[in-house]
């Protein structure tokens, strides 16, 4: 790795994989079998990404004292059927075998508990390309609130790349919010679950359609990189 490439930190789901209903289905089977009601798809959908006990307590109104048993139910569906329903976004594996070949090292960081994103990495076959992956931890109960959030999560990952820098890559506030907290700069992707507007309002410095238009973004954070680095030796400074 040059000294002027940007190591790069991804989230998970909505960002490398799409659940295709693998977690919101996984959820509203749970509540279900725990007897309460499923919310509607948009709220369903706003809980992919964050952490799951705070988003069954505050976006689905799952009591507190059933909390851990929806869990529970919850990742018992996910293991059987919601990791074989996932997919790889357009152009996800070509972007990592390129940024193989080329040097560029990458790393995952997701509210995802850390032995399951591995699993679903393992799943599609790209978690060698990754340094490192950090998630949250794989005790998911209320009684673990005080577990690390995004940004601990994000800081883990910067801190696995040994590097000062990196760009982060993200579908949803949470991701902008780890990576500014850790002084980095954050990418927001168009195709997962952010509603219109909230990565540009939470303050990613660009918000992509594609994985080519993804590439280009981080290229041009190299180029900036690369002349800040310029500046800084013509100044005598190094």
């Amino acid at each position: 790795m040059t000294q002027t490439t940007v190591p790069v930190i991804f989230d998970l789901d909505g960002t490398l994989v799409d659940p295709a209903g693998g977690i919101t289905g996984g959820i509203s089977a749970a509540l279900r079998e725990v007897g309460l009601p499923v919310p509607e798809q948009a709220v369903l959908n706003a809980m992919v990404g964050p952490k799951l006990s705070d988003s069954l307590l505050h976006l689905a109104g799952v009591p507190a004292d059933l909390v851990d048993e929806t869990i529970e139910r919850y990742r018992r569906h996910y293991k059987e059927t919601g990791i074989a329903q996932s997919k790889l976004y357009p152009g996800i594996l070509e972007l990592l075998q390129f940024f193989a070949a080329s040097g560029r090292a990458v790393a995952v960081a997701t509210q995802k508990p850390q032995g399951i994103a591995r699993l679903v990495l393992e799943h599609h076959k790209i978690a060698d390309f990754f340094v490192a992956i950090h998630g949250a931890p794989d005790d998911e109960s209320l009684s673990a609130n005080t577990a690390p959030g995004k940004v601990e999560i994000v800081g883990a990952a910067l801190a696995a790349l040994q590097s000062q820098s990196a760009a982060m890559v993200g579908d949803r506030h949470q991701d902008v919010a780890g990576a500014m907290a850790n002084g980095l700069d954050c990418i927001g992707v168009s195709w997962g679950f952010a509603p219109d507007g909230e990565l540009e309002q939470a303050g990613a410095v660009a918000v992509v359609e594609s994985t080519q238009e993804l590439r280009t973004k981080i290229e041009e954070l190299d180029a900036a990189r690369a002349a800040a680095l310029s500046e800084v030796h013509n100044d005598g400074s190094l």
